[in-house]
């Protein structure tokens, strides 16, 4: 199934029924009175977080979603059927703006919530309203309430504990494909990934998500490249994994350009806990792995784990180490609340 993480689309509530005007006639009863009914309520537009869903390339080819009507009202006081209502399904992780793109109406982050964004209009009021001991034929009735119409914006921000970011190349896909259960697209040249990928996490008991977005390169918050369009779906997650090409020669300005990036496309991104990755390791010799540890070291304070994702030399320790930074007991069908076991530091780098 294509990904798609954005879509406009138009929304319309369903119109209120006509109140009816009618007077009872019947064999035998004189001054029958009226007994118009009234209208039956438009059908309103929900929307809902669903399971099983993970994109919203429903909404690529269906663009105008509209609620059913109201009834009118009818004679002996019947009163119209109300408008069958509309629901949108949507991932969770989805947001609903304005037409603007601009203005945050509806934020889904859990399955099963559900939220109105249009009401149906009001069903009108039939002609036995108004009658009265000086009006016995009334003639006056109320039309149904107006629909509501909308252009929306559905954008949706994958829902991850962990996220991958780094450089084109860097090696995220595998080792995306190496600790979960995806399977991305892996090849040897830059913007493999070019939508997001989510991957399942086991570390014995223990489980959680990781999330894979399209490697970002200098100016990316400003639209270059792949632009900042994909940064959204890490804006959730609580910790992020950095990955390093420790094959490159000047690996403290590659870092630095990330880093860069995740500052000045906001939302906090530069704020969550990050591990550095000198990924590719199994290239190199152990002399060059500790002296590109030490360049980063005197830049950052986070922890840094040469790895190896192609080989899985310590993928297991990276995993541990993500786990430290999520919060104890995630709601997992086997999950038992454990903290990792401490990572001997000694024991990173076996190259």
């Amino acid at each position: 199934m294509k990904f798609l993480d954005q879509a406009k689309i138009f929304i319309l509530s369903g119109a209120g029924g006509n109140g009816c005007m009618s007077f009872r006639r019947e064999a035998f009863v004189e001054f029958g009175g009226p007994d118009g009914g009234d209208g039956g309520r438009g059908g309103h537009v929900y929307i809902k977080a669903v399971d099983g869903l993970n994109t919203l390339i429903d909404y690529r080819y269906k663009q105008h979603l509209k609620a059913k009507r109201g009834g009118h009202g009818m004679g002996k006081n019947k009163t119209g059927p109300a408008g069958e209502d509309l629901t949108i399904k949507v991932p969770p992780g989805t947001q609903v703006f304005d037409e603007t793109g601009e203005i945050l109406l509806a934020d889904l982050t859990e399955v099963g919530q559900e939220v109105i964004l249009a009401e149906g209009g009001k069903g009108g009021l039939g002609n036995t309203h108004f009658k009265s001991s000086t009006n016995r034929a009334p003639r006056k009735t109320v039309p149904g309430g107006p629909l509501t119409e909308m252009y929306i914006w559905l954008k949706l921000k994958l829902i991850a504990d962990v996220g991958l970011v780094g450089l084109p190349n860097a090696g995220k896909s595998t080792f995306l494909s190496r600790v979960s259960n995806a399977k991305p697209k892996i090849a040897d040249y830059p913007f493999t990934t070019l939508t997001p990928q989510l991957g399942l996490v086991r570390v014995g008991t223990r489980e959680f998500v990781v999330a894979d977005i399209p490697g970002m390169i200098e100016g990316a918050h400003e639209g270059v490249g792949l632009g900042d369009r994909f940064l959204g779906h890490v804006e959730r997650t609580r910790v992020l994994l950095h990955l390093i090409d420790g094959t490159e020669k000047n690996i403290v300005k590659n870092y630095k350009t990330i880093r860069n990036e995740l500052k000045n496309y906001g939302a906090d991104l530069s704020e969550k806990p990050e591990i550095l990755l000198l990924n590719k390791c199994d290239a190199l010799s152990k002399t060059e792995i500790e002296k590109k540890v030490k360049a980063l070291k005197k830049i950052t304070k986070n922890k840094i784990f040469p790895i190896s994702a192609v080989s899985g030399a310590n993928l297991k320790e990276t995993l541990n180490a993500a786990w430290d930074f999520l919060d104890i007991g995630i709601k997992t069908p086997d999950s038992t609340g454990e903290k990792a076991p401490p990572v001997d530091e000694k024991k990173w780098a076996p190259f």
